[in-house]
């Protein structure tokens, strides 16, 4: 034990002593650190603010962002390392060596970056743009150099890494998706009053895209009814409280018009044995 406690005051009287001695380098270091991380948010700042000017996508310049401020941290860093009197040729050294054996722990990162820079530079969507992949559709929230974020309309956030979209199929809608619906009136009413009757149900819906024109018409002719089909297009975070919106005001405006939904019917002979013997 008096051992250890002899260890334990030897090691604090060296720390006082190269405190001491070397006091004004650990400030300078710490001074530098902060400058450092200050210097990065101005310069993080800059870049968006200038990115914003020139109109460049925001997945852009929050790459460019958020790259310049690690540069920054990284250069000043090293500055401070340097000035507490460490060398830093040794760690690059290290760094070197050592990553071979990295590369091949790191690789799903690795590749995940990769197809960061790929998706970041190329950009077949950006942020708040509409994605469909791998069954998952949502908002784009973030593309990150690692991972894509969507948003899905029940709040839910999905993280896809990013060489699981490279190379995938994506269905990118932008800000809106397109409602597909249909519904069927009597074969005895007047088409033409059931589609404007659709049409201004549509209308009637104010979170409903002006941008885009609703499409109506005749869909198909069924067994039973006549079906009349309907486009719209919607923001994506409200899909189906809006489209549930727009199908009861399409039930309402075709029953205010006088137009019947029939049911599904059909009508069954039977024939019994004396019709039978008679036909023959």
């Amino acid at each position: 034990m008096d051992d250890e406690i002899e260890q334990l005051n030897s090691l604090a009287e060296k720390a006082t002593n190269y405190l001491k001695d070397n006091s004004p380098q650990i400030i300078a270091a710490i001074a530098i650190l902060i400058a450092g991380f200050i210097a990065a948010r101005i310069t993080s700042n800059l870049l968006t603010k200038l990115c914003a000017k020139r109109n460049i996508d925001i997945t852009l310049s929050r790459f460019f962002a958020s790259t310049s401020r690690l540069l920054v941290v990284a250069l000043f860093a090293i500055l401070a390392i340097n000035k507490i009197g460490v060398e830093i040729t040794p760690f690059i050294a290290l760094l070197g060596a050592s990553a071979f054996g990295l590369s091949l722990a790191v690789q799903g990162p690795v590749s995940n970056y990769g197809a960061g820079i790929v998706l970041i530079i190329t950009r077949p969507f950006k942020v708040d743009d509409t994605l469909t992949i791998h069954g998952i559709t949502g908002l784009v929230q973030a593309v990150n150099l690692g991972n894509t974020q969507l948003l899905t309309e029940d709040g839910q956030e999905v993280t896809i890494p990013n060489r699981k979209i490279l190379g995938e199929i994506l269905t990118n809608s932008f800000a809106l998706l397109v409602v597909e619906g249909v519904v069927g009136v009597d074969y005895a009413c007047d088409p033409e009053l059931a589609i404007n009757a659709v049409k201004e149900a549509i209308a009637s819906i104010n979170r409903v895209s002006k941008e885009k024109l609703p499409q109506v018409g005749i869909q198909a002719f069924g067994d039973s009814a006549i079906e009349i089909g309907y486009r719209y297009w919607i923001p994506t975070s409200n899909y189906y409280s809006i489209q549930y919106e727009v199908n009861l005001a399409v039930f309402k405006s075709l029953k205010q018009t006088g137009i019947s939904i029939p049911f599904p019917q059909r009508n069954v002979h039977l024939i019994n044995n004396s019709e039978k013997s008679a036909a023959k």
